[in-house]
């Protein structure tokens, strides 16, 4: 068996052993969980943003803060609303393998999980919640508590997966009154129409001001009123769509990265999150709730900008109607499979075949790779900044050395991670040891790809400035996610309420997956779980709570034939690790190569 190393460091600056959890307050009170989806850590800034700049200088300040990887929307959305990572959830990717035809997808096996309705029939096909975990929601809402959440379309319902009638948990996203959408009951429907709110939401744009405000308007004007008005103890989830529309729509920099997501209108979409956390606090404090109610914020993921370069990419040698010569279109990481293993390629969101080497290309990304697309030997999974492969073949190991020596000789690959039931293959390491292999009831991928990132020249700080490549129909210049990149694993996080210290900076390791366990705790909720890969109670940032130790270490694979060894970098509190950065030397992000 091929030798993995595993070295550890102590953090000299972190103090004394983890000590007991200190107790939850007696007097039951509230809490919001704010998500800025998409906001970058140092994005936050007097001038950018000063309601979230102001709330984590009075609060708690989390400088070392994690995003679940992979860092994509619907992975992190079962992060937070669950504490477990996503080999216990399933939820890997927004658009993930999930073994059945979904009719809300035209048939796909593929769907994008953004959507009411799929989660639907995700729920539908395995057990009656696809997630296998109770939520934080919906541990609140079974122990008596109120429950609400309100925002974006997939996340916003992920936070009580199985609560979809209206008569639980209130939920409101911005599909609402739409055919996919979530009803609401008839007493909300009322309060919205006797304050002027209209049945449906408008359409998402960059900057998101039209939208957020309707959904503003709601949590203000009747969610909370209603929550206040049930005499019970609450929970209420806010999920802001942007800043993480408006850096993905941006159209400062087309065809340019520079300035990319740095531009005006993403600064607009960072400046309306932060105004609409300001917001909601004038409205608790209007309420009389101020007082009573712990608010943690968090953004689900980083951000980088988007390049479509590759000197060694088939698919990038191949000219497409609407793309610039030489960039990568959708759809690359399947077409240069399909063509690696000289298979036909299908595109499983039109039901047809792709004839690449005219100028085709699929979709969304997606792609069924063999002769039989009911059957296909390879299914891959487009996610921005990683792409999952599935293998269905008759001999998936062999497939997966073939596919893993053609991988690493691509320049827009930085690092790759196998099943563990494929066994070890130079040049990669195990699923498991980046959580992806758990409990979960939705298929597992065979293998995930994480592609290269790289710091914008004469950009500072870099953690700003990152580029990477993304499988993503959306242009470079614009906007992306989902790589092991620190600049995708480092989001925002910040806590205030009378829970939390106050004027202190965490510098320890916390993560996505440490927000159910923390609010369970504080809020005395007992959640049983299933699955074993969860975060912890953040014990260092409430009130009494003592530093916890800290190791960093990293972990790399044997090299492939050509040299190419994917590095994982990670921090440890206790037995939760927090993963830093991961791919090969020189193509990541944030990267400590040894």
């Amino acid at each position: 068996m091929p030798f993995r190393r595993i070295y550890a460091l102590p953090a000299a600056a972190l103090l004394a052993a983890m000590l007991a959890i200190a107790p939850a307050l007696a007097a039951p009170h509230n809490a919001i969980l704010f998500v800025a989806d998409g906001l970058r850590y140092d994005s936050v800034t007097p001038q950018n943003a000063p309601a979230l700049s102001a709330l984590k200088s009075e609060g708690v300040d989390f400088t070392n803060s994690h995003s679940v990887y992979p860092t994509i929307t619907t992975v992190n959305g079962a992060s937070i609303a669950t504490g477990h990572y996503p080999g216990d959830t399933g939820d890997f990717g927004n658009q993930l393998y999930t073994g059945f035809a979904s009719p809300e997808a035209s048939g796909s096996t593929t769907p994008f999980v953004e959507n009411d309705a799929i989660i639907g029939e995700m729920n539908a096909h395995f057990g009656g919640n696809y997630l296998n975990e109770e939520s934080l929601l919906a541990a609140a809402r079974k122990a008596g508590m109120a429950t609400a959440v309100i925002g974006k379309t997939g996340p916003a319902a992920i936070q009580d997966v199985t609560a979809r009638d209206g008569n639980g948990t209130i939920v409101i996203d911005d599909s609402i009154g739409t055919p996919t959408g979530l009803p609401v009951t008839d007493a909300i429907e009322a309060a919205m129409k006797a304050a002027d709110i209209g049945p449906t939401a408008p359409k998402t744009a960059a900057p998101n001001i039209a939208q957020q405000q309707y959904l503003l308007a709601v949590a203000t004007k009747v969610v909370l009123p209603h929550l206040k008005n049930s005499g019970k103890p609450f929970v209420m989830v806010y999920w802001s769509r942007d800043p993480d529309a408006s850096q993905h729509g941006t159209k400062d920099s087309l065809g340019k990265l520079t300035p990319g997501i740095n531009g005006p209108t993403a600064m607009q979409g960072i400046r309306n999150a932060s105004d609409n956390l300001a917001a909601l606090r004038e409205a608790l404090k209007t309420l009389g709730l101020d007082q009573t109610t712990d608010i943690f914020v968090t953004a689900d993921h980083g951000f980088s900008t988007i390049s479509k370069e590759s000197k060694t990419s088939i698919a990038a040698k191949i000219t497409y109607p609407g793309l610039a010569a030489g960039e990568l279109p959708p759809g690359f990481l399947a077409i240069d499979v399909a063509d690696a293993l000289g298979l036909p390629l299908f595109d499983p969101n039109l039901q047809k075949p792709v004839d690449y080497k005219n100028g085709h290309h699929p979709s969304r990304g997606n792609g069924y790779i063999g002769d039989n697309p009911e059957d296909p030997d390879v299914i891959v999974a487009a996610n921005g900044g990683s792409d999952f492969l599935y293998l269905h073949g008759a001999d998936p190991k062999a497939q997966a050395r073939q596919l893993v020596r053609m991988l690493t000789n691509e320049d827009y690959v930085s690092g790759i991670f196998v099943n563990d039931a494929l066994g070890d293959i130079a040049g990669t390491l195990p699923m498991s040891a980046i959580n992806m292999r758990g409990t979960a009831l939705t298929p597992e991928p065979s293998m995930v790809v994480n592609f290269r990132s790289f710091a914008i020249p004469g950009c500072e700080p870099v953690l700003m400035c990152a580029a990477e490549i993304a499988d993503t129909s959306l242009k470079t210049g614009q906007g992306m996610h989902g790589t092991f990149s620190r600049a995708d694993t480092r989001n925002f996080m910040a806590a205030t309420g009378p829970s939390f210290k106050r004027g202190h900076a965490d510098t320890a390791p916390v993560s996505n997956a440490d927000i159910t366990p923390t609010l369970a705790h504080i809020l005395g909720l007992n959640i049983t779980p299933k699955g074993k890969l969860t975060g912890r109670v953040i014990t260092e940032a409430l009130n009494g709570g003592k530093p916890v130790a800290v190791t960093h270490a990293w972990q790399a694979s044997p090299p492939a034939a050509n040299g190419m060894v994917t590095v994982l970098n990670f921090q440890r509190v206790g037995g939760t690790r927090y993963f830093d950065a991961a791919g090969f030397a020189g193509r990541t992000v944030g990267l400590t190569a040894p």
